[in-house]
């Protein structure tokens, strides 16, 4: 009997978790879906084709934005035509898809501050560096 009410407990818990985190990424993809929104049409003016600056801006553009990695190639390819170099799209494709700081304070709800905080400080150092590996690998080959 008691294995029962234990399971009936552990079930009405996890729905309670659950409709919480509903609640709140309900909340987040709306605010993620805003800012894209206001943000979409700067993209050619954010990046300038400097080869110092554009990792480092496209780092920055793509972790306060947020997309779905399947929906990164078009929008890979939709940067490109407009002119923007490789290096910028590679690092903004790279935090975008890997960091979300609009996405931080769920994360750090249910996965802690400090893992959440590490997580998305190491993908924004990796995703710099590894957009300037694959550009100088594209060169040499």
């Amino acid at each position: 009997m008691s294995d029962k009410m234990s399971l009936k407990q552990a079930v009405q818990k996890s729905l309670q978790v659950f409709k919480s985190f509903l609640l709140m990424m309900f909340g987040i993809l709306l605010l993620i879906n805003l800012i894209n929104l206001f943000v979409r049409d700067y993209y050619s003016e954010i990046f300038t084709g400097n080869l110092l600056l554009d990792p480092l801006v496209g780092a920055l553009a793509g972790s306060f934005s947020f997309g779905m990695p399947i929906t990164s190639y078009i929008l890979g390819g939709e940067l490109l035509s407009e002119g923007i170099s490789l290096l910028a799209i590679t690092s903004f494709i790279l935090t975008w898809t890997t960091v979300g700081m609009v996405m931080l304070p769920l994360e750090m709800s249910f996965l802690g501050k400090r893992f959440a905080l590490v997580r998305n400080g190491i993908n924004f150092i990796f995703s710099i560096l590894i957009s300037i590996l694959v550009i100088f690998t594209l060169n040499v080959l």
